[in-house]
């Protein structure tokens, strides 16, 4: 279990010491004392679920901390199932989204720590997906990982988009469970 002191958070917020101790004293934030020194700690998942309750950003070294949750951007329920499966039996919390449209709302409102996202699909394709993920700053944090049956070239422009890891449809068990791990632990 990762924490963190009331300091840190000050840092982190750019805010007073003094205030995030009100934080935890108001119940705002989520916090425990350590025996016998009386000093706050706060878990990792716990601040971050108290900055997305109050629209605050997520700070960059912490995005992905303690969040296992996968949301697939998929077309083909096929291959959703199946990335489902594989990722589920590795402990990991996974939405499905069957098109780009459905797949941008679902991010806003899950704020996964990674996304799995294929290129080809009607109406918003992965690319367009890619593109709002990036230019979007409450999201612009999340891994991506696009898995696609498209050629070398698609694979290398989806990099040069902001793509943290490609992987080649069809892909093997340990492929994907490997790159998940590399992006989210």
């Amino acid at each position: 279990m990762k924490t963190l002191t009331t300091g840190d958070i000050a840092k982190l917020c750019d805010v007073n010491l003094r205030t995030v101790i009100r934080w935890i004293d108001r119940g705002a934030l989520k916090g425990f004392k350590l025996p016998g020194r009386g000093n706050n700690r706060v878990k990792v998942e716990d601040f971050i679920a108290f900055l997305n309750e109050n629209g605050m950003p997520i700070p960059s070294e912490l995005a992905g901390e303690g969040n296992r949750r996968v949301l697939v951007i998929d077309d083909e329920p096929a291959i959703t199932r199946v990335i489902r499966r594989i990722l589920q039996a590795e402990g990991y919390d996974v939405i499905i989204a069957n098109d780009g449209f459905q797949g941008g709302t679902k991010l806003l409102q899950e704020q996964p720590a990674l996304v799995t996202l294929d290129l080809s699909m009607p109406g918003m394709d992965g690319f367009e997906v890619l593109e709002f993920i990036r230019k979007t700053p409450d999201v612009a944090h999340t891994r991506v990982a696009v898995i696609s049956a498209l050629g070398d070239a698609e694979l290398q422009r989806a990099k040069e988009a902001g793509a943290d890891l490609v992987l080649s449809k069809p892909f093997n068990n340990d492929q994907l469970v490997s790159i998940v791990k590399e992006l989210i632990g």
